[in-house]
């Protein structure tokens, strides 16, 4: 008998556990979804931070007049591509880059009035990392990425969005 009485105990102590679990997991579940919609939401001010409030680099360079326009020719760089899966041998990206300026940017002044060839160098190796971390397949098939991935860096070099575009005037990837 003493055997019965503690399995009926121990039946009703688990099914108020499952109730008290279950009770749990929807409080804690609205909770959550009101934690990742403010995530979100920050996540998305950020982001806006982050662009300058310029939105994307199609929409900045369709702001800016051609006439306030000034560009810098980064000519003929070969650039070594990180090995695909299914790569054998190394593969090399031949690249002329093509950096936009808009001369009516305080930046510009400091950094681009004059000629960008003192700063080549430095151009070039945020040109050959940007580049450098794409297989020559992922830059084919995605040039736009590849061309975010050199403004971003040309960008962080100068601490600046006075360079608002760039143009692959002529990518070859062997």
């Amino acid at each position: 008998m003493k055997k019965n009485l503690i399995s009926v105990i121990i039946l009703a102590l688990l099914v108020v556990n499952i109730v008290l679990t279950g009770i749990m997991m929807a409080s804690v579940l609205s909770t959550n979804k009101k934690t990742a919609s403010l995530v979100t939401d920050v996540a998305s001010a950020i982001n806006l931070e982050l662009e300058g409030g310029w939105g994307n680099p199609a929409e900045q360079a369709a702001l800016i007049p051609l006439e306030d326009t000034a560009t810098y020719t980064v000519a003929d760089m070969t650039i070594p591509m990180r090995r695909g899966e299914e790569d054998d041998k190394d593969r090399f990206g031949v690249l002329t880059v093509v950096l936009s300026m808009n001369t009516k940017h305080e930046d510009y002044k400091t950094y681009g009035e004059g000629d960008l060839s003192g700063r080549a160098d430095l151009i070039k190796g945020k040109i050959n990392d940007a580049v450098g971390q794409y297989t020559a397949d992922e830059a084919k098939t995605n040039p736009q990425a590849v061309k975010e991935a050199i403004l971003t860096s040309v960008q962080q070099l100068y601490g600046s969005d006075f360079i608002f575009d760039v143009t692959l005037s002529s990518a070859i990837y062997q």
